[in-house]
C-alpha cells in the first residue's frame, strides 16, 4: 500500500484530474472482492477529496454490477466507469437495459467504457441515444480505435456526453478533434508528460504538444499490447513509483522480451523532455 500511495501522490502532484480504480485490462480480475473493497476505501480516504476516485465495473451479472455501484457509493467513490456485460455477448437491447438498470440504481455519475476491440461489444450511437435519458450517464471512454467517432458523437450529441480518449496512441489525435479528456495508461509511470500534453492541446499549443507526444509514442505503444500490465508496471519500477510485481497467471517479464521493453523504457527516460 505504501508504494501504491507513493504513485498516487506523484499522480496528484503532476496534475491528474482523477483516479480510476479496477481497470479491466489491468489486474482487477485477480483481486478478491474484499481486496477491491479495501483498495477503493483506502484510496478514497487517502486522497480525501483532492481528486475524484472512479471505480470501474466489469461484471457478467447485472446483480453484481448493482452490488458494486452501491458499494462504490458507500465507500465514497465519486463515480463509476462501466463496461457492457462480460463474457456473454449481449445484444443491443440487453446492453442498453444493463446500463440503464445500473444508472437508475445510483446517483453517481457514470462513464461508459466503449471498447469493442478488447470486449467485442460496440456501444453504437443509436444505443447512446437511448442511454441519454439517464442523466447520470455523463461520459464515455472512447476506445473504438476510430478517431472519427469523436466527431460522430459530437455531431449527434453535442456536449451531452463528455468524451475521453481511452487509447494512449490516439490521445493527441482525439484531443485535437474535440475529445474532452484522456483516460491514460502510461500515466501510471509518466504522469507529468501526460498532463503536459493534455494541457498544451487545451491551450492550442499543438507544436509543443506534438514534440512531447512524438517522444512519448514508443512508450505509449506499451499500452496496446496484451501484456500492457507487465509493461506499464515495469515502467513504473524504472521511474521509481511502482513495482513490476504481478499476480498469477501473469508473470514478470524475462529474456529477450524483457530486454526489448526495458530498452524502450530506458531510452524514453534518458531522452525525457524538459517540460
Amino acid at each position: 500500500m505504501d508504494l501504491f500511495c507513493k504513485n498516487i501522490d506523484f499522480q496528484v502532484a503532476s496534475g491528474v484530474h482523477g483516479i480510476i480504480l479496477g481497470g479491466t485490462l489491468g489486474e482487477s480480475s485477480v483481486l478478491s472482492q474484499e481486496e477491491k473493497i479495501t483498495l477503493t476505501g483506502e484510496t478514497v480516504n487517502y486522497l480525501d477529496g483532492k481528486v475524484p476516485v472512479i471505480l470501474n465495473i466489469a461484471e457478467g451479472a447485472t446483480q453484481d454490477a448493482l452490488f458494486w455501484a452501491a458499494k462504490a457509493k458507500d465507500l465514497g467513490a465519486s463515480g463509476l466507469m462501466i463496461l457492457p456485460p462480460m463474457r456473454y455477448a449481449a445484444d443491443a437491447r440487453e446492453v442498453v437495459t444493463y446500463f440503464k438498470t445500473v444508472a437508475n440504481s445510483t446517483d453517481l455519475p457514470i462513464m461508459i467504457y466503449n471498447n469493442p476491440v478488447d470486449y467485442k461489444t460496440l456501444v453504437t450511437t443509436d444505443m447512446f441515444a437511448e442511454l441519454a435519458e439517464c442523466e447520470n450517464i455523463q461520459a464515455i471512454k472512447e476506445s473504438t480505435r476510430d478517431i472519427s467517432n469523436v466527431s460522430r458523437m459530437k455531431n449527434r450529441f453535442g456536449d451531452r456526453f463528455k468524451l475521453l480518449c481511452g487509447v494512449d496512441t490516439l490521445a493527441m489525435e482525439e484531443l485535437v478533434m474535440g475529445a474532452d479528456g484522456w483516460v491514460a495508461g502510461l500515466v501510471c509511470a509518466f504522469p507529468k508528460e501526460t498532463v503536459a500534453i493534455f494541457n498544451l492541446i487545451n491551450e492550442g499549443k499543438y507544436e509543443e504538444a506534438r514534440e512531447i507526444y512524438r517522444w512519448f509514442l514508443p512508450l505509449l505503444e506499451l499500452d496496446i499490447h496484451p501484456k500492457l500490465v507487465q509493461y506499464i508496471k515495469l515502467a513504473e519500477q524504472h521511474c521509481g513509483i511502482g513495482s513490476e510485481h504481478v499476480r498469477a497467471p501473469r508473470l514478470t517479464l524475462i529474456g529477450e522480451e524483457r530486454a526489448q521493453v526495458e530498452k524502450i523504457i530506458t531510452e524514453g527516460i534518458s531522452k525525457r523532455p524538459n517540460l
